[in-house]
């Protein structure tokens, strides 16, 4: 995890050095970039509950303050706001499960807290399961996954440098980490664990429609992001831990790769993120597409040659052979494979092929060129740690997790039947790849017409929209709570409040009356103060 953080994170600051070069706030955003990763170091560094909350509420504050950097945009400071707050709902929760895991067991340390768990809570109990589903609710919040993932799509607001690195190395993920790292109360808490799964399962189908409707390149990204996580939800869920954080390392490299990718381009065409705004790009910028292109490969899971085939083929092959999977979760994730390629390789054609919508107006520097060309290299060889019997038995990767994740319990896979799931997962990813060439290089006209024409128009608008849950909880949460606070704005609090300011400004005014410049008045008053002090002096 370390080296995985800490090598993204420095590629992509020497990234930043060109692609925020000249810009307001430079100095601000590098202070910001390098707090988020301290963060992140000290959330996966902690052997203490509370100190990984500690690193927890850092990349929480740190992803509000890069988010809304350009901040005299309106719209940047509403997407700040909202990624904080939607985030808090998860980040109590956790506070929440946190604060019953001290009152119950005494203490906060990790192994602690695993031990004692075993110790005295059996599978299945009411407090095990409670707080699993804490712990879980801020996992959900903190990586985006339903029903708390409306934050991440407007999230892209901020410079791309800080989406690479929220999605990649550090915020998205840590829910994943968290799950990972508290393996023991969801393996206590059966029935939370199989809705880790279930939740994993349907974000990555419905971010991956929602991925394949999007305009702009880095919403494109997000939703990727977004259905992503969901497999590392889903390997979660079923008890696949190592093969979880086998896809959060590889999906950390090529997911920078393609998010720094997509900088160049906006940058080169000077802030563009319409991708049907953009075309034949391939050859004015070559360093772009062929890390894009690496990056939506591996994503793609394309067999044998990208990082991402081994990891995801190794979270499908535990699932269907997992004691807790089952036949509906595998299909959904290969339904989502075939999703993922459709949705990679449409920004490819779109984008580098086709007809020349606009003019490259800027190159990408030095510094950006070699962060891109070490990614590439990262998204391809950093699949071969860990490699399936009949690809070379390579069990570098979870050879060095065994001691911190257990294994899986595995239902017995014939050698046969494990390379026909190979096979099939091969052919889907190659399936989402050639109706893509179809749609958006051979008849793109056919794509239009199917986004405009029933039933194609109406899926279309509710996968755009992000099926429609920002209007839902604007509707049904954020417009009452809205209207409330305005009747409330009022009450016994502030009109307490308000009564001493209003008696302190009485006050005030009377005050203001004893200076009213005439003579007359200031010696009554020094007369009668006088009398007064006499008085005291004399009676009392």
């Amino acid at each position: 995890m370390i080296i995985v953080i800490t090598t993204v994170s420095f590629l992509i600051h020497l990234y930043s050095t060109g692609f925020m070069k000249g810009e307001e706030g430079y100095s601000r955003f590098f202070a910001y970039m390098n707090f988020f990763v301290g963060s992140m170091l000290v959330l996966v560094l902690a052997d203490n509950l509370l100190f990984l909350y500690l690193g927890w509420e850092g990349v929480g504050l740190c992803s509000y303050l890069l988010i809304g950097f350009w901040y005299r945009d309106g719209d940047n400071g509403k997407a700040a706001m909202k990624a904080f707050v939607v985030t808090r709902i998860g980040d109590t929760l956790l506070a929440i499960g946190l604060f019953i895991l001290f009152v119950n067991l005494d203490t906060l340390h990790v192994q602690e807290v695993m031990q004692r768990a075993r110790q005295l809570w059996p599978q299945g109990s009411i407090l095990a399961t409670i707080v699993a589903a804490m712990l879980l609710g801020g996992a959900v919040g903190k990586s985006a996954q339903l029903p708390l993932q409306t934050w991440l799509p407007d999230a892209m607001a901020g410079p791309t440098p800080v989406s690479a690195l929220i999605h990649a190395a550090t915020m998205v993920t840590a829910g994943v980490y968290l799950i990972a790292r508290t393996n023991v109360l969801f393996s206590l808490a059966p029935d939370v664990q199989f809705a880790v799964a279930v939740i994993g399962a349907i974000t990555l189908l419905m971010a991956g429609a929602s991925a394949l409707t999007q305009r702009d390149i880095k919403r494109v990204l997000a939703y990727s992001t977004m259905s992503q996580v969901g497999y590392m939800f889903l390997a979660l869920g079923v008890g696949a831990w190592s093969a979880a954080i086998f896809h959060f390392m590889t999906h950390a490299f090529f997911k920078a790769l393609l998010f720094l990718g997509a900088g160049v381009v906006i940058q080169a065409l000077d802030n563009e993120h319409d991708i049907f705004r953009m075309g034949g790009l391939r050859k004015s910028l070559p360093a772009a597409f062929w890390a894009f292109l690496v990056g939506a490969a591996s994503l793609s899971a394309l067999p044998l040659v990208t990082a991402g085939f081994y990891s995801k083929d190794l979270i499908l092959l535990d699932v269907w052979s997992s004691a807790r999977g089952s036949i509906w979760l595998w299909a959904a994730g290969m339904i989502g494979a075939v999703l993922t390629s459709l949705y990679a390789f449409r920004v490819v054609f779109v984008v580098f092929f086709g007809e020349k919508e606009t003019t490259v107006r800027k190159r990408p520097s030095t510094p950006m060129v070699v962060s891109l060309f070490v990614f590439s290299v990262f998204s391809i060889i950093s699949g071969f740690v860990q490699m399936p019997e009949n690809l070379g038995n390579v069990t570098f990767f979870t050879d060095l997790t065994h001691v911190a994740l257990p294994g899986v319990p595995l239902l017995p896979v014939s050698a046969s039947r494990q390379t026909g799931l190979q096979i099939a997962a091969s052919l889907v990813s190659l399936l989402g790849i050639f109706l893509s060439g179809l749609l958006y290089l051979g008849r793109p006209s056919y794509a239009t017409r199917l986004a405009e024409h029933r039933p194609g128009s109406l899926l279309h608008r509710v996968w755009s929209s992000g099926w429609g849950f920002d209007r839902f909880y604007g509707t049904v949460f954020v417009a009452p709570f809205t209207l409330f606070a305005r009747w409330n704005k009022d009450d016994f609090v502030d009109l307490f409040y308000g009564g001493l300011g209003r008696l302190a400004r009485a006050g005030n005014e009377l005050l203001v009356l004893t200076q009213s410049g005439r003579v007359r008045w200031y010696v009554m008053g020094l007369a009668l103060g006088a009398v007064i002090f006499i008085g005291i002096v004399v009676f009392v």
